[in-house]
């Protein structure tokens, strides 16, 4: 007997506001559970120490992750020195403590050595993987083992408020950063040490922690408005191109056919110059993404069901 499917289909996405002391994980069961929603993911793990967005993916929009995990984020960081830990953030077990005499300035000079485009090296406790195994599983473990820098993007580190030893700030980043590890290493520049006291991330993208709702106020709503908080699939695709296409194009395009634009006007052939797009038929109907050619030959990538059930999508 075939398993039936638990939920029902929903398309979209909801921006949530995670709250402490939750994993990214348990915050999507949570909010597929208030949403009847059967199919879900997040775009780009919180640690369960930090709150704020967290974009959950509902149905198509699964197809679309990877937009948000190659996305920019901007974080809001209390980073307290003096204090080592072994995880670089407040959950962790203490490993060292230093005296502090740090001026705003100084902190804010060490911060700015580590903007622009840096090599960090990864925490042991990430779930990047080794073998197969998270690097967590092996710090667990007591093993510590080489992991070799990467390459971050960190656009800028405003420092809001400094109090002795505590620093407020607001970190934008590209993906792969690892904000635990810049309070650490800025401690190592003030030779005093320091670990991630908390942590809130404000934007992935073009999302807004300002549209966001909490797991709270979701489940005090009503079960029949709760979806009104979900926003069209194309909402994580708002800087990809657009190209607007005929009911027959639209028709070939949704069963995977390749199509030649490159017979349209001159200034239609101008704007859809060669790159990725997001491609619509009529009444404004998102029907997936696409590689166009410096030919107008616009190839399929990724395909979404017709059968939407989610909000409409973004003129």
């Amino acid at each position: 007997m075939p398993r039936k499917r638990k939920g029902d289909v929903v398309d979209g996405v909801l921006l949530l506001d995670k709250p402490a002391g939750v994993s990214s994980n348990r915050a999507l069961q949570q909010a597929r559970f208030l949403l009847n929603a059967a199919k879900g993911g997040h775009g780009g793990t919180l640690d369960p120490l930090a709150t704020g967005l967290l974009p959950l993916l509902l149905g198509e929009a699964t197809k679309f992750s990877a937009d948000l995990l190659d996305a920019d984020k901007v974080y809001e960081a209390h980073i307290q020195l003096g204090v080592r830990t072994a995880t670089a953030d407040a959950e962790g077990e203490v490993i060292e403590t230093r005296p502090v005499a740090v001026s705003r300035e100084q902190f804010a000079a060490a911060a700015a050595r580590f903007v622009g485009r840096i090599a960090q090296v990864p925490p042991m406790y990430s779930a990047l993987k080794r073998d197969g195994k998270p690097l967590y599983q092996y710090a667990r473990a007591g093993v510590d083992l080489e992991r070799a820098p990467r390459t971050v993007d960190v656009a800028r580190i405003d420092v809001l408020a400094f109090e002795g030893t505590r620093a407020h700030v607001v970190v934008a980043c590209g993906k792969g950063t690892y904000v635990r590890t810049l309070a650490e290493d800025i401690g190592a520049a003030l030779q005093c040490g320091a670990h991630l006291a908390a942590l809130r991330r404000l934007r992935v993208g073009e999302l807004s922690l300002e549209r966001a709702v909490t797991l709270d106020d979701l489940a005090l709503l009503p079960a029949t408005v709760r979806r009104e908080w979900l926003l069209p699939v194309d909402a994580l695709l708002t800087r990809v191109p657009r190209v607007d296409l005929d009911p027959a194009q639209a028709q070939a395009f949704a069963h995977g056919a390749a199509l030649e634009l490159g017979g349209r006007s001159a200034p239609e052939r101008e704007s859809i110059a060669a790159g990725r797009r997001r491609v619509y038929g009529p009444n404004h109907r998102l029907l997936g993404v696409a590689d166009i050619d410096e030919r107008g030959v616009l190839q399929p990538r990724r395909l979404l069901a017709q059968d939407q059930s989610g909000p409409a999508a973004a003129v």
